[in-house]
């Protein structure tokens, strides 16, 4: 999950602290979930899913599918 979270980051051409702003929390925080060093609550995992445009089990390394069943 963590490395699919940087890649998804990567992909885009985005900083740590743009995620850091979005999200509401310090740099140091969100590269804290990159590394997996923290666990990244709930709340948070939505608001990635909705920034990137992909599900949360995608996110959470349950589908290879990154497609929204909305």
């Amino acid at each position: 999950m963590y490395q699919r979270i940087r890649d998804l980051r990567e992909d885009r051409d985005l900083k740590q602290r743009h995620l850091a702003d979005y999200l509401n929390c310090s740099q140091q925080v969100y590269s804290n979930y990159e590394l997996g060093q923290r666990d990244i609550p709930t709340d948070i995992l939505i608001k990635l899913s909705n920034f990137y445009n992909v599900s949360v089990d995608y996110l959470l390394g349950l589908t290879n599918n990154p497609k929204r069943n909305n």
